[in-house]
């Protein structure tokens, strides 16, 4: 009896947090018009976890520097079936891929359950979504005393039928900073990466712009570029059992790095349709960016950073796990007029992430 408990508590589709023994660095509040909400902290980063929306991040911060923006139109809101659809800010996680896989809303806003699983981690865990019969949970666990952030998202196929999917990471971060994305000489792009737009063009060699540069074998975007969505295959060397590790930076303007370090299988298939194992996605978009705030789709300016993981096939029962560990480091945002160190940046990362 005990065992059919816990199976059906991972099964139930509720967003209230369990209430679990006392662990450091942990404590239930309320956030944002939600309540319920799990935060991880140390003496300088902290996290808050939403279970109430799509189980997102609502807030990761390094002292006091914020790198998760927030829509205030959307405060406290939750989605129910045939309600609705709103595109939700935060640190999203997703599963793909983008263009085929199919719709998933009770993963994507849906009411979930949080909990507390020891010091400074926490698991938020879906319902099983009633379409694709998939279910996700999302570990997250804060470092003693750095910023770094270990994310796990588990895809639990609780259906009868074969799901071919992937993680595809949605993280929001605040706009008008500067991206960097280390190439491969290997890329199967001649320029290294590409872009999609306008329309539904898959352009595999976008034309040059001053805010979006290959230099020092570095991809740098920075805000206001005139595409809004890059792709890059980060295929290179494996390290061990054959896995490379991968970084991505996203510097924003108010002195943080926003790293993520994640697993890249070039041996594997990746199911996007340009292969890729990584994407930006910038917003406003071009044919709004002349728009008043008000008159925009969407009225805060972001980053979409999109670690993409592998193809997964997924029979019955089966599951898969992908893993990005996040940091926000210190860093100047560089002066009008002069150009970012990209070597520099990518020793910092080298030195201080994992």
């Amino acid at each position: 009896m005990r065992s059919l408990t816990i199976v059906l508590s991972l099964l139930l589709p509720c967003a209230f947090a369990v209430a679990e023994p006392s662990h450091p660095g942990t404590q239930f509040i309320d956030f944002f018009g939600y309540t319920g909400c799990l935060k991880l902290s140390n003496a300088d980063t902290s996290v808050i976890l939403d279970p109430n929306c799509g189980g997102r991040v609502l807030s990761y911060q390094n002292s006091g520097i914020e790198a998760i923006p927030l829509n205030p139109a959307q405060q406290g809101y939750t989605w129910q079936p045939g309600g609705k659809v709103v595109d939700v800010y935060g640190g999203r996680f997703d599963v793909g891929p983008e263009m085929t896989f199919p719709r998933h809303l009770d993963l994507w806003l849906g009411r979930w359950r949080g909990r507390f699983t020891g010091p400074r981690e926490a698991q938020l865990i879906s319902p099983i979504d009633s379409n694709t019969k998939l279910q996700l949970i999302r570990t997250f666990r804060l470092d003693e005393g750095t910023s770094h952030l270990r994310c796990t998202q588990k895809i639990i196929n609780r259906g009868a039928v074969t799901r071919r999917c992937c993680h595809w990471s949605r993280t929001f971060a605040i706009g008008n900073g500067i991206a960097i994305v280390p190439l491969s000489p290997l890329s199967r792009f001649p320029r290294k990466y590409l872009t999609y737009g306008p329309g539904n063009v898959m352009d595999y060699s976008p034309r040059p712009s001053e805010n979006v540069r290959v230099r020092d074998g570095f991809l740098e975007v920075k805000g206001d570029p005139p595409f809004s969505k890059f792709m890059v295959d980060l295929v290179g060397p494996t390290e061990r059992d054959g896995v490379s590790r991968a970084w991505l930076g996203y510097l924003l303007r108010s002195g943080r790095l926003f790293v993520k370090r994640f697993p890249v299988y070039p041996e594997r298939a990746y199911a996007e349709a340009c292969a890729a194992s990584l994407s930006l996605y910038y917003y406003p978009f071009v044919e709004d960016r002349q728009k008043p705030a008000d008159q925009r789709p969407l009225p805060i300016d972001f980053c979409e950073l999109e670690p993409i993981g592998p193809q997964e096939v997924l029979a019955s029962g089966q599951s898969a796990s992908f893993t990005e560990d996040w940091y926000l480091l210190p860093h100047p945002f560089p002066q009008p007029g002069t150009d970012l160190n990209l070597r520099a940046v990518q020793q910092q990362v080298l030195d201080q992430t994992q």
